[in-house]
């Protein structure tokens, strides 16, 4: 058979989606409970979506070692030789575990000072600091579950991780409007402290249920051995290389949220919105990137190239079909979408002359996601690396830069991420059309 059936893609792909969108949606409730707040509520959805900008920017870098993880032992486990990584996959979760402790000691006392690199000033300022202290005490629980997620992708499952990330979800939900409102008098409202504290819970609750996949489903312990297996160097290497592609990646939502915020408190406000929505749409799209990440390093192991080909067309097809799907949910209720999260006119007003950018690169954002995951699967890190490094400085930064030049504002941040989808998506079809096009590795 030639093909990677339907069903088996979308065994994996379909629970990464719920299991993706979860972590966004817990952001896309904080956003939307702080937002409609009695007090304060520009400032502390501007606060909310500075502190969200941030955390995803320093998750993605460090939980790189998830995707590293799942290739290795995607490609062990399509060549039958799993019991090789045994010893490396506790000696990752340690590493990932240790990493996280020294980001979040370097990070949590210095918050005034990041989030000034923000534009962030006065009560924004006092805002952010106080909720990311709080949701900083989550990045190990973060970190260990995003590899123990690794493991479960790499062992061409992705259920066990939606279970866990969907009853996070929910968790985080239910104590949004519990902590942020409060409740008669048995809980005070803690604002956006609150919210904070129930992103925490969640992400706890998450941690303690990755743990029982873990030690009920896969073949592997927590031992970790002195010996340090011989996989470690391609692990970090690999790590190193989307560490290094993520941070530039997250210098561009660095920049545009910057630049938003220098803008003022109603642009920084939308921009958190439009920020949360195409986040939310990209974790729904990288379903099917999961799925292509999983069976393209499986394929890898056994040498099945003419599958892999058919792999990427394949996938790449579901996933714009989804992308147009959104779009058009999307565009039936425009303006509604914006009202969700705040009820301010001018942020709403700002929203909307925008979200058309956000809405019409979702097919291309879609072909970018897939052969990033394919690409991932197959260890290609070197390339996506330099992939996000040209996109980001040589067309994203530029773009933005000419943007703000002709006052275009919030337009020059949204044009900037286009062009920007548009070079990572291009120059990943050709490396892969080049490559595999006729069944070669």
């Amino acid at each position: 058979m030639s093909r990677v059936s339907f069903k088996e893609i979308n065994r994996l792909a379909i629970p990464a989606i719920i299991a993706g969108i979860a972590e966004p949606l817990i952001s896309l409730t904080d956003i939307a409970v702080i937002g409609n707040v009695d007090d304060n509520a520009v400032e502390a959805l501007a606060a909310a979506g500075i502190v969200g900008s941030f955390l995803s920017a320093i998750i993605w870098i460090v939980a790189q070692t998830k995707t590293a993880i799942s290739a290795i032992v995607s490609r062990h486990l399509g060549a039958n030789r799993l019991n090789a990584v045994k010893t490396l996959v506790p000696q990752a979760l340690a590493f990932n575990f240790m990493f996280s402790l020294v980001i979040y000691f370097t990070t949590a006392f210095a918050a005034e000072a990041i989030f000034r690199l923000y534009n962030a000033e006065g009560l924004i300022l006092d805002y952010t600091a106080s909720y990311y202290r709080i949701r900083a005490l989550g990045y190990p629980l973060t970190l260990v579950t995003f590899a123990i997620f690794g493991v479960f992708r790499g062992m061409q499952n992705t259920s066990w991780a939606m279970r866990c990330s969907l009853t996070g979800a929910v968790v985080n939900v239910i104590l949004d409007y519990l902590l942020v409102y409060g409740w008669n008098d048995l809980i005070p409202a803690m604002h956006l402290e609150g919210a904070a504290w129930a992103s925490v819970a969640a992400q706890f609750v998450m941690l303690c249920m990755a743990f029982w996949f873990y030690f009920k489903k896969t073949p592997f312990s927590l031992k970790i051995s002195l010996n340090i297996n011989p996989r470690m160097r391609d692990l970090l290497v690999m790590s190193a290389n989307l560490f290094v592609r993520t941070a530039a990646l997250n210098f561009a939502i660095y920049l545009a949220n910057a630049y938003a915020t220098d803008y003022g408190k109603n642009y920084i406000a939308a921009q958190s919105i439009l920020m949360n929505i195409w986040l939310f749409f990209s974790f729904f799209i990288d379903g099917y990137a999961s799925a292509g990440n999983a069976i393209s390093g499986k394929l890898l192991g056994a040498k099945d190239y003419t599958r892999l080909w058919n792999l990427s067309k394949d996938i790449s097809k579901y996933a714009i079909v989804v992308a147009i799907i959104l779009m058009t949910i999307c565009g039936i209720f425009y303006r509604d979408i914006g009202m969700i999260f705040n009820k301010d006119p001018e942020v709403l007003a700002l929203f909307a002359t925008v979200f058309w950018i956000v809405l019409i690169m979702q097919p291309v954002n879609a072909i970018a996601f897939m052969f990033d995951g394919i690409f991932k699967g197959l260890g290609e890190a070197a390339y996506l690396r330099n992939v996000l490094l040209a996109a980001t400085f040589l067309g994203f930064t530029p773009t933005l830069l000419f943007g703000d030049h002709m006052g275009w504002k919030l337009h020059a941040i949204w044009m900037a991420f286009f062009v920007w989808m548009l070079i990572r998506s291009g120059a990943l079809v050709i490396k892969f059309r080049k490559k595999y096009l006729h069944g070669k590795g």
